[in-house]
């Protein structure tokens, strides 16, 4: 045996002293590998929709509900059916209605209990007593385990059994006993859940969700554009700081980053008061999704509409100059198409891009110098530094990207699914395109793994590698090149201040025109080491139209796209409120979802938003643990576990009584 083989074992010998011990721990991990696969759940695209996106997490896209109709069949109503699903849903707001609604509460109680705990029981089958125990309210973690694992039909636990029941009603503990089932049921009935991006932006409740996701028990984030804006903002990068603002007060929602972030926005409202008191703000509106032709001032209300436009125009302006500034700062970027402050004639009211010139809508910028126009005034940089110090100083905003470094990445390979926001670049051939960063080229896995590097600098490093790090950050949001943007530009000067849509138009990288194509997508899953046989591609970022026929299951099923539009401003476009996607032992199940109403409506009218559920794929043998990446690891420790069961028999190491 070599000493290091030794050394490892001496320090298992450690956590299992014995024969004993060691046996029973390989007896352990060797069963846990025949449990059927955990229930894997996948979001992308919520873009701050809280109360959709906390619907969605408690029914488990369908799968509540699923469970409920797997144990009782035929023997409840679909009424019945969904009172018990809206109670597990929201069970405190729903014992609210019940209290006053229901004639004979202690019948309720009664029934609802018994059927609380068989759907317990079925959730909890797949997993061992040791991992539901840990799962167990504290409060009443005895009694749900007596209740659970005691077989109600025995003879000599029936009464026993019903006393329970009945001494929880007696003594005045139904309700939150109710609860702590309902929250346990939501808890087993997903396993893990993966964030395929976009949390931040548009709706109203980012920070909502991020408390959620932060709080979950088994959760991984895969970073889309405007999580990774967010983190740049937070870092302190002020083109990020601008463009988070900028969209805040495009959708209506400054509200967000001033009461869910605390950030202190009134140095940016003075400035606008001031500077744009008799400026033209007519193109600064409220105007949830240009790119989508939506324009409902309905969805979004605003308290200060004429405030709101002044402060959108102001903090434009800042961020056109900003990004300005890093695009001559980093030729290597190859964004000169995107300068246009430059390219304005003041005179003839119009601008040249891309060669051609456009009329504009809008020249009344009265903090733009023409000789200079990527230059802060000295008041906009006051304002930038003051709103810098608030995001990097606001205490909830560093903790939830603290989180998102922690849990997040660009792309996560797990259960033999790529998992990542956007594309994977491609040139018009097909083949990996190739992106210089800081004289370096990279392609593929290669450039993921770069600019994830770069964008941890930018949050933790400090000097010069925290500046390009910070870049980066802001290259990944709107780069021509990076995968999460996946877009030749982003036209956002276009949008405000030019009429013709062909100005408009974002390019998409040729990854879009091949992802149908299983030869490409093979050779992407080859790419970051996955069998392309047996893989999947989990891709978010573009909603998928169904109204133009669009479907999320790409090249065979090999890719799903499930961004459908959470979001209130797409769903004109798409047709459909979002897809999510459910994973479990025994294959893969696609969920569209009908737009959300309220979380009221849910519980008044017990409604729910799933509204069609297609398989991906299903399995010819159900998935074990010892099929996924938890069971490559058991499988590891087993074999250690054996060679220190060697050791012990053989006198190498001595056991310990």
């Amino acid at each position: 045996m070599k000493e290091q083989e030794r050394l490892l074992l001496k320090i298992l010998s450690k956590q299992y002293p014995n024969i004993a011990a060691a046996s029973t721990e390989v007896i352990n991990l060797q069963s846990i590998l025949n449990l059927p696969k955990g229930t894997e759940h996948f979001l992308t695209d919520i873009h701050g929709e809280y109360e959709q996106f906390n619907h969605v997490l408690k029914n488990g896209s369908g799968s509540v509900r699923k469970k409920i109709d797997e144990e009782f069949g035929n023997t409840l109503s679909n009424k019945d059916k969904k009172s018990l699903a809206t109670l597990i849903y929201y069970p405190t707001e729903k014992l609210d209605v019940v209290m006053q609604e229901e004639e004979n509460l202690e019948d309720w109680y009664k029934i609802t209990l018994h059927r609380l705990v068989q759907i317990t029981k079925r959730v909890a089958s797949k997993y061992t007593r040791s991992k539901v125990r840990k799962a167990l309210p504290k409060d009443f973690a005895y009694i749900i385990e007596e209740l659970i694992t005691e077989k109600e039909e025995v003879q000599d636990k029936e009464a026993y059994y019903n006393e329970i029941i009945h001494t929880i009603i007696r003594i005045g503990c139904a309700n939150e006993f109710i609860i702590a089932l309902s929250h346990l049921i939501q808890r087993l009935v997903i396993d893990h859940l993966h964030i395929v991006g976009d949390i931040f932006d548009r709706g109203p409740g980012p920070h909502i969700i991020m408390d959620t996701i932060s709080n979950y028990h088994s959760v991984d984030v895969q970073w889309g554009n405007h999580d990774i804006n967010w983190m740049g903002a937070a870092a302190g990068q002020m083109a990020c700081i601008a463009n988070v603002i900028r969209i805040a007060a495009k959708y209506g929602n400054l509200d967000s980053l001033e009461e869910g972030y605390g950030i202190n926005l009134i140095p940016l409202a003075t400035f606008a008061l001031e500077t744009y008191a008799d400026t033209n703000c007519d193109r600064f509106a409220v105007n949830p999704c240009e790119h989508c032709g939506v324009d409902d001032n309905s969805l979004y209300d605003v308290a200060d509409d004429g405030l709101n436009r002044k402060m959108h125009k102001a903090i434009t302006m800042i961020q056109f100059k900003l990004e300005g500034q890093i695009v001559k700062r980093h030729p290597e970027f190859e964004m000169d198409n995107r300068l246009l402050l430059d390219k304005i004639d003041y005179e003839k009211k119009t601008v040249t891009v891309d060669g051609k010139e456009y009329a504009m809508l809008d020249t009344d910028f009265p903090t733009v110098d023409p000789s200079n126009p990527y230059e802060l005034t000295a008041e906009e940089e006051q304002v930038m530094q003051r709103v810098r110090n608030s995001f990097l100083h606001s205490e909830k905003l560093q903790k939830h990207i603290r989180f998102l470094y922690s849990k997040g990445s660009l792309y996560k390979v797990f259960n033999s699914n790529l998992l990542y926001h956007g594309c994977v670049p491609l040139d018009e051939k097909g083949d990996f395109l190739k992106v210089k960063l800081f004289c370096k080229e990279y392609s593929g896995k290669a450039l993921y793994d770069a600019l994830e590097h770069y964008a941890r600098k930018g949050y933790y490093a400090e000097g010069k590698e925290r500046q390009d790090g910070q870049d980066i950050i802001w290259y990944l949001w709107a780069g021509p090149k990076s995968p999460v943007f996946g877009k030749d530009k982003m036209a956002t000067f276009e949008l405000y201040f030019v009429a013709e849509h062909e100005s408009h138009v974002e390019k998409k990288n040729p990854y879009y025109k091949f992802y149908d194509d299983p030869e490409i997508v093979n050779r992407i899953l080859e790419e970051f080491e996955l069998d392309s046989t047996e893989s999947h591609i989990v891709n978010g970022h573009v909603p998928v139209e169904l109204k133009r026929g669009e479907t999320p299951i790409k090249c065979n099923g090999k890719l799903l796209v499930i961004d459908g539009g959470f979001a209130r401003a797409y769903q004109e476009k798409t047709g459909i409120a979002g897809y999510t996607l459910v994973s479990n032992s025994y294959g893969m199940r696609l969920v569209a979802h009908e737009p959300f109403e309220s979380t009221e409506a849910a519980i008044r009218k017990e409604s729910d938003i799933f509204s069609d559920s297609v398989i991906v794929e299903t399995t010819a043998r159900r998935k074990l643990v010892a099929d996924t990446d938890t069971g490559k690891e058991i499988k590891n420790n087993i074999e250690q576990l054996e060679e220190l069961l060697q050791a012990y028999r053989d006198g190498t190491l001595v056991e310990k009584v």
